[in-house]
């Protein structure tokens, strides 16, 4: 059987064919990286309680988004953080937690690494070019930058290379490091772009799913699989 791996989602106004309305989504590329490595993925939209379903899945995905609300970590919102979405918080919380308790194996993306630093009880960087006086993760709207990562050991094995190029899509970033997580990559600038938490809990502040994240994938879907409390192990 592929382990099943969940990934979260938006729930925001969408229109497709001949409709205009509330509409759960997700980006393919997510999806087809996870089929692609071996997975099976299954989207969780932000209802009832998600962490019941954390017993169900061999993985979980937290994707990119919105900004986390800076009342959880005990900032005033900036005039640049936008598109907070209380229920998503909630939902997203509450899979951390649940799957901390079990060891269920995280794969945080972009707004998923901000969560999990919250989770644990860091801060953020409301707005990155207040700190780094430049646009350059996150360009324009819709448009990717390039930034040179430079990976630690744990992901320069997964990538083969001490360095990456990968396309990034954020505003925030780490600001306080929580407590227990490990920093694996860092950019050029110095912006935190990925942690690690006991093996179990990985977190990238790029996109992989959108250019050269194969090798990220296969290794978390891969260690998914083989994780001893999965589902029917």
């Amino acid at each position: 059987m592929r382990p099943l791996i969940g990934i979260t989602c938006y729930v925001e106004e969408a229109r497709f064919a001949v409709w205009d309305t509330t509409t759960a989504l997700l980006p393919w590329d997510y999806v087809r990286q996870v089929d692609r490595a071996g997975g099976q993925p299954v989207i969780l939209p932000p209802a009832s309680d998600p962490g019941e379903l954390v017993g169900r899945l061999d993985g979980l995905i937290l994707a990119g988004g919105g900004d986390v609300d800076p009342d959880r970590y005990g900032a005033s919102k900036h005039p640049k953080t936008a598109y907070i979405r209380d229920f998503r918080d909630d939902a997203e919380f509450s899979l951390v937690e649940a799957a901390l308790a079990t060891r269920l194996p995280v794969l945080g993306i972009c707004r998923g690494l901000q969560v999990i630093n919250v989770a644990f009880g860091g801060t953020l960087v409301q707005h990155l070019p207040d700190v780094t006086g430049t646009h350059r993760h996150s360009p324009a709207p819709g448009v990717y930058g390039r930034v040179p990562v430079r990976l630690e050991p744990p992901l320069a094995r997964i990538y083969g290379t001490p360095e990456i190029n990968p396309a990034h899509y954020h505003h925030q970033a780490i600001d306080k490091l929580a407590p227990g997580l490990t920093v694996t990559a860092t950019a050029d600038d110095g912006v935190i772009e990925a942690v690690m938490y006991d093996d179990t809990v990985w977190a990238v502040q790029w996109h992989p799913e959108v250019h050269g994240g194969a090798e990220l994938f296969g290794a978390f879907v891969t260690r998914a699989g083989f994780r001893p409390a999965g589902r029917g192990r």
